[in-house]
This record gives structure tokens, C-alpha cells and sequence, in this order.
């Protein structure tokens, strides 16, 4: 059988996939809207539940994006999100448009894993601060940050977004440093995925990281971010990777 030949015995629907990719290589942006599935089953003389099914498969190999009441889209090209000894937000985005957006500030007393990671009593007093991070003006990640209050009271009443550490760094004359991170998949809570503009079925990773003074090892940030998984790929920097001095596995 003849390359042509065994091409034409493919199945509609993996031919028209074929069409479509070419076309997503050729002409085509991140961003940009396919042709409606009407559209495309007039220009391919098929049926739509065999547009659908070449579209399904486009979708699963992550070049297009379905969003309920809106389209079909060509994905965008994952963001490269390091994780090393010292990552900062801000800088971490070289070529982009990162902006830190605080939806909650308030004092809570310290329970459970917080205490543990932040080697406090039951009941001390943290801040927590709620903040949306946007990349190119598009959700990118949702964090909840823990910190001591008596170390860091600066933080509750004169940060105002951007990068915290970089704050901490000024006011207190530290650079905290990343201990550790732990990175899990898991589903997005309801309050997330609607501040994240994203599917309840779709899952973030879920990064926990221990900020620490590097003069003595204290913690001094606690953090919970949640990425959009379909924005970014976690690339870890293990030349400058710091092991886990608490043996941490939770």
C-alpha cells in the first residue's frame, strides 16, 4: 500500500484532524477561535458528530481548548514556572506581564499544618493574605499565604501587591528563601476555578512551599498556590534545588 493510499484509509474523522492541525501550524495563533463545528462539517462534507470526533481528538492532544458557551481555541504555549532556592513571582516571568492582585488580608491563629511549617504554638497569630496572580492580564494562579505577625507586621497594614519578598526584603532586610516545595495534582473548590476562569473538571497543581531565612533557617512564609495546570509547566532548577530540612512529606 502507497503512503497516499494508506493516508486515504484513515478514518474521516483522523483525517480531518490532520487538516485541522496543519492548518493550527501553518496559520494560526494561541488564542485564535476555530471555525464553528457547522462550519467545518460544510467545509469537510461531513457530518458534525465526525467534526466533533476529530475536534475531540485535537483536544485531547492539548492543541485545543473547548469553553462552554464561548468556542473551540487553539491552546496556548505553556509558561516555563522554575522552582529554585530563590523564586520570586515577578521576576520568575521574564517576557510577561505579571501582576499580584490581594482578594483577602486578615489575622487568624495558627492551627494545624500551618503551625507545623511555620514552627508556631496552636493559637499565634499569622497573616493570611488571598492573592490572584495574573500573567499577560489572564488568571495564572490563586495562593493563599501564611506569615508570622510578630515577625513580619509590616506586611498587614503596608504591602500592597507585587512581590512580597521583594517587600520583605526592603523593609526587613531578609530574602527569604524556598526550603521546599510539594506538588500535587488535585480538582479546583468552586471558589477557585471561579477566580481562575476555569472548568470545575479541569485540575490545577497544587504547589505547598516553605520560605525560610537563610541566615538561621526560620520559616517565614507558608504558601498554597494554585496553577492553572494548562498555563504553565513547573520547571525545577535542580542545580539550584534546596532539599528539605524538615523531612516533610504532608
Amino acid at each position: 500500500m502507497t503512503a497516499t493510499a494508506a493516508k486515504q484509509a484513515r478514518p474521516v474523522y483522523r483525517r480531518i484532524a490532520d487538516a485541522l492541525q496543519a492548518d493550527i501550524e501553518r496559520a494560526m495563533q494561541p488564542g485564535d477561535q476555530l471555525p464553528s463545528e457547522h462550519e467545518l462539517a460544510r467545509r469537510f462534507e461531513v457530518n458534525r458528530h465526525t467534526v466533533r470526533r476529530a475536534v475531540d481528538l485535537l483536544a485531547e492532544a492539548g492543541l485545543l481548548v473547548r469553553k462552554q458557551g464561548t468556542g473551540t481555541f487553539v491552546t496556548e504555549a505553556p509558561i516555563d514556572y522554575s522552582i529554585a532556592g530563590r523564586t520570586r513571582f515577578t521576576e520568575n516571568l521574564a517576557g510577561h506581564r505579571p501582576v499580584n492582585r490581594i482578594l483577602r488580608r486578615e489575622i487568624l491563629e495558627a492551627t494545624g499544618g500551618v503551625c507545623e511549617r511555620l514552627q508556631l504554638e496552636e493559637g499565634e497569630q499569622v497573616i493570611h493574605l488571598e492573592t490572584l496572580r495574573l500573567v499577560d492580564d489572564k488568571p495564572f494562579c490563586i495562593a493563599s499565604q501564611f506569615l508570622p505577625l510578630d515577625a513580619l507586621p509590616l506586611v498587614l497594614d503596608e504591602y500592597s501587591g507585587g512581590s512580597l519578598h521583594e517587600f520583605i526584603d526592603r523593609h526587613y532586610g531578609v530574602s527569604p528563601r524556598r526550603a521546599y516545595s510539594l506538588v500535587t495534582a488535585t480538582m479546583p473548590i468552586p471558589a477557585d476555578a471561579a477566580a481562575l476562569m476555569m472548568p470545575l473538571n479541569q485540575p490545577v497543581l497544587r504547589v505547598k512551599s516553605v520560605n525560610v531565612d537563610p541566615r538561621d533557617g526560620t520559616p517565614l512564609e507558608y504558601s498554597v498556590a494554585r496553577f492553572r495546570a494548562d498555563r504553565l509547566q513547573l520547571r525545577l532548577d535542580l542545580e539550584h534545588l534546596e532539599t528539605n530540612p524538615f523531612g516533610d512529606s504532608k
